[in-house]
């Protein structure tokens, strides 16, 4: 999210709406953004469904913890997506203050998924490298205070970004701010990368002995969803403030939408099971993908 020292948003001009860009752009790129909205329905629909059964129904462990609170990342990112979106179409829909402050929101909402997505690769790369200790030594509620403490860390530098933007319009602050965000998501980035494909090698080379837990699959699958979709909303807005990059305004907003939107679709896809020839729920179906027994 690039704030300056004048209210200029990324990927949005200064008035608040996003940038047109060339005329013979409008038409596509309002289309996308259509596109893009209808995205944002469908994925808190399908992560909200995800919140009820994993916070009301399914029985929980560490990694539906992190599952509960990745889903609740994304219902909220898209729905800041829409407001925003809501905005563009419908003028003056709200406030140009309450547009940044859905804007901040919504890039914490990015990154607080992102971390999110980093600890659960991590702690699914350790019990499979140390299963032992993972299974004696593993803290009772590690992935609660993980999720806590991620949520706290990540709010409380939006707060401190958005008041020096709005009390102090410091290009030097704004700067660093943005910096900072750009190296810790593209550290996490790596981290994701990494955990998760130890967990595909792990995977291929075992898959002849045992069949491996689903969830194993699904780390690496939401990993490659994010770095083909959404990456690119942070390195763009990196782009864009220090290079001038042009690019289409509805692009990143799109990806991002479809990144959110993926993983109640990885779960419902992953965790059907094979040799049944009725229907099941989909309460069913998340418990069995996020289950931690191997499968024969």
């Amino acid at each position: 999210m690039v704030l300056c020292p004048k209210p200029k948003a990324r990927g949005r001009s200064e008035n608040g709406n996003f940038a047109p860009g060339t005329p013979g752009e409008f038409p596509l790129g309002d289309w996308m953004l259509i596109l893009s909205l209808l995205i944002s329905l469908v994925g808190l629909v399908g992560n909200s469904l995800v919140l009820w059964l994993l916070g009301f129904c399914n029985p929980r462990n560490p990694f539906s913890i992190y599952t509960l609170n990745l889903a609740g990342a994304d219902a909220l990112f898209l729905y800041c997506s829409f407001l925003t979106i809501i905005n563009y179409f419908v003028r003056y829909f709200y406030s140009s203050l309450m547009h940044v402050t859905v804007l901040c929101l919504r890039y914490m909402l990015y990154i607080v998924g992102l971390s999110l997505l980093a600890s659960i690769s991590t702690e699914r790369c350790l019990s499979v490298l140390f299963p032992v200790w993972y299974r004696c030594h593993q803290p009772k509620h590690l992935s609660t205070a993980l999720c806590t403490v991620l949520w706290a860390l990540t709010g409380l530098f939006e707060v401190v970004y958005f008041q020096v933007w709005y009390h102090m319009h410091s290009p030097h602050f704004c700067s660093t701010f943005l910096i900072t965000e750009f190296v810790w998501s593209h550290l996490l980035t790596c981290v994701l990368c990494m955990s998760s494909l130890t967990l595909l090698l792990r995977v291929q080379c075992t898959s002849r002995l045992w069949q491996p837990p689903r969830l194993y699959l699904l780390v690496p699958l939401s990993a490659l969803i994010f770095l083909l979709c959404g990456l690119t909303m942070g390195i763009m807005d990196f782009l864009q403030h220090y290079h001038n990059v042009s690019m289409p305004h509805w692009l990143p907003w799109l990806l991002a939408c479809v990144n959110s939107n993926a993983n109640p679709f990885i779960y419902f896809f992953l965790g059907r099971g094979r040799h049944k020839r009725g229907k099941e729920t989909f309460r069913v179906v998340l418990q069995r993908v996020l289950g931690d027994k191997q499968e024969f």
